[in-house]
Parts: C-alpha cells; sequence; structure tokens
C-alpha cells in the first residue's frame, strides 16, 4: 500500500469515532447567509432525481422519499413498466427516459441524484451529476470497472460532493461492535479473513444465447444497453439475469462482496490488495464446449486477494460464491450456523476468531459462547436506525454540505467506498484474466485463461497488473456511443 492509500485507510478507518456529541450546538442558518454553490440550508428539503426507479431502484425512492427530508424532483427509466409504481407514488415528480436530459433539463431544479441501474451505467450518470455539483447515491457497486472506481472517487473530492455507496450494512451497529471488538485486541492480530456467498441465483457460465427477441413495448433497449456493445435483446435479461453478463454486470462478487466483504474492509483498515489469484468452477454443455464463456461470469468461484501492511505479515483475504464455504472454524459446535447458512465472514486472528452474517449482522466471538461475555465500550458513532438509517445518513449529509459535521459521520463515502469497490472488483480481473487462442473449430473463437493460473500482482496507485499483461483489458471498458466519463 502506497504512504497516500495507507494515510486515507487510517482516516476512515477512524472515522466513526466521532462522538454523537459532533452535532452538538447544530442551528440552523438561512441560505442567504451562508450561501455557496451546493448549499442547502437545515431548514429546506433535498431535491432528488432518480435513476432506476424499478425493482432495487423503486426500493432507494422509497427509502430517500421515506426520510421525510426530500423532495422528488424528477424520475428517469428507460422501463416504463418497471417504473410505474414510483411514478405513480410521485405524480408531481417529472418522468425521463433518458438521465442525460433529464440531468440537462433538472440542473438548476436538484441538489442531488440517486443511481440504481445495472452495474454497467452507474458510472458514466454519477460522474454526470457530480460534474454538475450534485450529490450522488449510487448503488453497489458503485462501478462497473476498478478505473471507473478510480475516477468516480477522486471526482468526488475534487467536485466536493456528498457520495454514498448502497451498502446499507455499512451504517449497521454490527460492523462497528467488530472494529471496537478488533481494536480491544479481542482476537489479537488478524491474519486471514474468509467471506462467501451462496449467489449467484441467476444463470452464469453459460453462452450467450443465439436468437435474439424483440424487446418489450415498454422498454428502450437502446438506452437500457448505454454503454454496452449492441446486442439483440434475449429473453429474461432483463430485469435481473442480467447480473451474469460481463457486459452489463458484475456477478455475485460484485452483488454480494460489497455487503459482505465490507466488515472486515473496515475492520482491518484495508486499501488496495497487492495480488489477486482465482479458480473457478465450470459446466458442461456438450462436445467442443469447455465450460467457460468469455460473456458470462462463471458459476462459482474462489478468490485470494493478499493486503500488503507495512511493518506486518500480509494479509491473506478469500472470497467464496457458488456455493462454496471456507472448513468450519473448529470452534463451531457441530450444529451451529456458519454466518448465516449462505452468506458469512470470519475474521482469524492471533489470538481468536470472530464471524458475522450479511451485512455485519450478528458478530460473534467464536466459540459463540464467548460473545455474551464481550465488555467492550462504545467508542464508535452509532448511525441512528442503524442499516435502515442508511438513506438518512446520506441525506442529512447532503443536507448539512460536503465538509459538515454530518459529512464527517457517512458511512460509505466514495472515499471507503471506491478502495472497497476496486478490491472487489480485483477479483473479476483475475477471473476474466484470458487470452484468444486458434479456433477449434472455424469461426469458433476459443479461449486459454492463463492469468487463473498464476498470481496477478496489482500497481495499485498505478490501476496496473505488472506481470500479465492481457489482464489490464478489463481495468478500463470502451464504451459504445459518444458515453464518456
Amino acid at each position: 500500500m502506497s504512504k497516500k492509500d495507507k494515510n486515507s485507510s487510517n482516516s476512515r478507518r477512524d472515522f466513526m469515532k466521532t462522538s454523537a456529541t459532533a452535532l452538538a450546538g447544530f442551528y440552523i442558518v438561512p441560505r442567504h447567509v451562508l450561501g455557496g454553490p451546493g448549499f442547502i440550508a437545515p431548514s429546506d428539503k433535498l431535491r432528488v432525481a432518480s435513476v432506476g426507479v424499478g425493482g432495487m431502484g423503486g426500493g432507494d425512492v422509497r427509502g430517500i422519499y421515506g426520510t421525510g427530508k426530500v423532495d422528488m424532483i424528477a424520475l428517469c427509466d428507460v422501463d416504463d413498466s418497471r417504473a410505474k409504481q414510483s411514478v405513480e407514488a410521485h405524480p408531481k415528480a417529472k418522468y425521463y427516459k433518458d438521465f442525460r436530459v433529464m440531468l440537462e433539463n433538472e440542473e438548476n431544479n436538484i441538489d442531488a441524484v440517486s443511481v440504481s441501474t445495472p452495474d454497467h451505467m452507474h458510472a458514466v450518470i454519477a460522474m454526470m451529476a457530480m460534474k454538475m455539483g450534485k450529490h450522488v447515491y449510487v448503488q453497489k457497486p458503485m462501478a462497473h470497472d476498478i478505473y471507473e472506481a478510480r475516477m468516480l472517487t477522486e471526482a468526488a473530492s475534487k467536485y466536493k460532493v456528498v457520495t454514498q455507496m448502497g451498502n446499507q450494512g455499512s451504517s449497521g451497529d454490527g460492523v462497528r461492535k467488530m472494529v471496537e471488538w478488533y481494536d480491544a485486541g479481542l482476537i489479537g492480530e488478524a491474519t486471514k479473513v474468509y467471506s462467501w456467498t451462496n449467489r449467484p441465483v441467476w444463470p452464469q457460465g453459460i453462452p450467450w444465447p443465439e436468437k435474439g427477441q424483440t424487446p418489450p413495448k415498454d422498454l428502450d433497449w437502446d438506452l437500457w444497453l448505454g454503454t454496452a456493445p449492441y446486442k439483440d435483446y434475449v429473453e429474461n435479461l432483463v430485469p435481473f439475469n442480467w447480473r451474469g453478463w460481463w457486459d452489463y454486470g458484475t456477478g455475485a462478487l460484485g452483488d454480494m462482496a460489497c455487503h459482505i466483504m465490507e466488515p472486515p474492509f473496515r475492520v482491518l483498515g484495508l486499501g488496495y490488495p497487492k495480488s489477486a489469484e482465482c479458480s473457478v468452477g465450470s459446466v458442461y454443455v456438450g462436445e467442443f464446449q469447455q465450460g467457460y464463456f468469455p460473456e458470462s461470469c462463471p458459476p462459482s468461484s474462489h478468490i485470494t486477494l493478499r493486503f500488503d501492511r507495512p511493518g506486518k505479515e500480509d494479509l491473506e483475504f478469500h472470497w467464496m460464491d457458488g456455493g462454496i464455504q471456507p472448513t468450519r472454524p473448529e470452534e463451531l459446535e457441530a450444529n451451529e450456523q456458519m454466518g448465516d447458512g449462505g452468506n458469512g465472514v470470519i475474521i482469524e486472528g492471533t489470538k481468536g476468531k470472530m464471524m458475522c452474517s450479511t451485512y455485519g449482522i450478528n458478530p460473534q466471538l467464536l466459540p459463540t459462547s464467548k460473545t455474551k461475555d464481550i465488555n467492550v465500550p462504545e467508542t464508535l458513532y452509532r448511525v441512528p436506525k442503524g442499516d435502515q438509517g442508511h438513506y438518512a445518513n446520506w441525506v442529512e449529509a447532503c443536507i448539512g454540505g460536503y465538509g459538515s459535521k454530518e459529512f464527517d459521520l457517512l458511512s460509505s463515502p466514495f472515499s471507503v467506498a471506491g478502495p472497497l469497490t476496486e478490491s472487489v472488483l480485483m477479483g473479476n480481473l483475475a477471473i476474466r484474466s484470458y487470452d484468444y487462442r486458434a479456433p477449434r473449430k472455424e469461426n469458433q473463437n476459443q479461449f486459454d485463461y492463463p492469468g487463473r493460473g498464476i498470481k496477478l500482482l496489482w500497481d495499485g496507485e498505478n490501476m496496473k497488473i505488472t506481470n500479465f499483461e492481457p489482464a489490464n483489458q478489463f481495468v478500463k471498458r470502451q464504451y459504445q456511443g459518444d458515453y464518456s466519463l
């Protein structure tokens, strides 16, 4: 980790140590007194535009509006049928299909933007909003590519806007308890981390369908594709199964790791990994098919990341998906549940171990009987309502403004979410590290994945694999059309 990375990590590592009394003495000052671009007086409501308002996006709209301090000014979605519920709930909000048109038309009418689209569109929408000086809330993962995550992180500071990634567990009490336990030395110095999920629950490890379909009449397929290469619409891709295709999603790792890897990332104050290794599962699909398809995420994977910690041994960080799990710790009794069953985290230390479920819920020492005897003082700020207060955590910071006391209490600003997201996407970089090879049959492309057989060495500061050049094609993808950051 570079000195810059270390300092950033350490400063954010301590962010929750701000006392709740930091808000004491806060008083309302009229907007005309304080002024300044992007400032929102505490007496006003945050004016929000939302992009992607069906499904999870609809939940984000409800969560943000439900804080009671928001006016929904505009809604945007490429799928009218999916947007219907949100549109009906906010009849005064203007409705758009193209986020670019919405932002251009509503620039003077909004303070903030939420982004809840498929992964491949997160960065371009968020960047356009930030360049306009708008605060942004972006669903996890905050970006599709490592390069995008870095650019968004830098832009948040450059444009002085309030940012939050939608990994709500970062606002929960569980991760804060784990930080306090670790700081109190209950498990000693961490040596290994194991994290896992039962995802994917959508198709992966399959070839792209040969026959295209006519898009549903309410879906603007060209706008949905956005930055991705043009392909004909295929059945059941929308609204959910896009997660298993690299052009649009980031697989089980991108979907769940921002929830599951976040607690140990926060507890240990991690920055960029120094290396990545992987192994993946395959499926048998018939003669001349190797079971690996460059368009599709694998059905299962095991990623090993290593983090450099100056003055200490490297930390070994494991990620497993597709139902793969680590060996049960000896400290767990035979009938005790590991994590929440399908997902979880175990941090091994020199003096003990601790475990939690998705979002950092239900933290426990191992053996679990130790947990009831813990008597560690609460030193870290608790977000009101915990993970249910994640939206309000962002809204309050937007109203307070960049650099305010509320800003310092953010759970997952891009300064934290960016390095976490880059580490998550490093796993996908390893998975995708292939070379083309000679076709086995005429017009049938074949692929080798030599990057999966070696340790990929990562220069985090320069965003570059130093020992296997083909892997670097996946650090930054090329957008179609006129989309850009």
